[in-house]
């Protein structure tokens, strides 16, 4: 199958429903104002709190709109899914609410506080390897052998269309919306906030901002199809992994949808988050705060009223008291 064929096309009507289905099961986070951005960019710069998410992260979004989509005999033989994070988080939460069993496979990059998180929800753990591919091969393995039911983290419809609500809300609360900004990774968060806002408004621009360090889908999009990419440690590392080379829905969308692509070093990642403490008064994750580093960096120069989607909160807090200290912190030689 070509990878840029969306068997099961997602639609802004399947977005809607989405928001219908998690109401009550997730949190709708609020919507701030940022003075000390907006006076940076001279336009106003609000910031989509969805850090304050139940488990620190918009990846409940969709992962509960995953599980409450599932019929009963997939309920029954549980779910899996790969993460470095978030999605496991979210998903062992939306399970555990449902009464689902679920394995979470992870890679040995995943920094141990995002692991303990996962487990204490009540999910079984599998560390495999030493990238999401390889944490992939197990899960395919548990949907082979034992029958389970995959919930991926980004390529999946329920998935896209839950992330997607965000896109709704952005556009409730900044009614004369003029660009939002959204971390970029496997692409089922921006795939459906694009589609949500375009829907409704398609002159709003939508940039995804990523890493250097590993940006699957940056890689891909300059490719013109999905391309294995090298995992490197990074401070955004809910923005690691692979897109998959059988991608069936994100690559397309994003390539189709978002209109710029923005990638940043790791000193201008860890700005972002001290201005997150400091100015924001709020503990952001690496791959939370790149929307904020964008626009301290001077990569994204708004021309009107911009969201900027702080998309998760769980990071080690040893790294983030070193990171606000001042202190510079080369993950990538603490790895070798």
């Amino acid at each position: 199958m070509r990878p840029d064929v969306s068997v099961e096309p997602i639609t802004a009507a399947d977005i809607a429903a989405a928001s219908q289905r998690i109401r009550g099961e997730v949190l709708r986070t609020p919507t701030m104002p940022s003075p000390s951005l907006s006076e940076r960019a001279g336009h106003p710069i609000h910031l989509k709190m969805e850090q304050r998410q139940i488990t620190g992260s918009f990846k409940l979004r969709g992962a509960t709109n995953a599980i409450l989509s599932l019929s009963d005999d997939e309920r029954g033989r549980g779910v899996v899914g790969v993460s470095t994070g978030n999605h496991g988080r979210g998903l062992a939460h939306a399970a555990s609410r449902a009464g689902v069993r679920a394995i979470i496979c992870m890679s040995a990059l995943v920094p141990e506080n995002k692991v303990a998180a996962i487990r204490d929800l009540g999910a079984e753990v599998r560390i495999v390897g030493k990238s999401q591919d390889d944490a992939q091969e197990e899960v395919e393995r548990l949907v082979g052998e034992e029958g389970m039911t995959m919930i991926p983290p980004f390529d999946h419809p329920a998935v896209i269309a839950g992330q997607g609500t965000l896109g709704l809300e952005m556009l409730e609360d900044v009614p004369d919306l003029a660009e939002v900004l959204v971390p970029l990774s496997g692409g089922g968060l921006i795939a459906g906030i694009a589609l949500a806002i375009k829907a409704q408004r398609p002159q709003v621009r939508v940039t995804g901002i990523s890493m250097e360090r590993g940006a699957a889908m940056a890689v891909s999009l300059e490719a013109g199809r999905p391309t294995l990419t090298p995992e490197r440690p990074t401070l955004a590392d809910s923005l690691g992994g692979g897109i998959g080379l059988d991608n069936r829905h994100t690559f397309a969308m994003v390539r189709d949808l978002v209109d710029a692509v923005v990638t940043l070093d790791e000193g201008e990642i860890a700005e972002g988050i001290r201005h997150g403490y400091w100015r924001e008064q709020e503990v952001v994750e690496g791959g939370g705060a790149v929307g904020m580093a964008a626009l301290i960096a001077g990569k994204v120069r708004p021309g009107g009223p911009t969201v900027a989607l702080v998309s998760g909160r769980n990071i080690e807090m040893g790294l983030h008291h070193r990171l606000i200290s001042g202190e510079d912190v080369d993950l990538e030689e603490a790895a070798a």
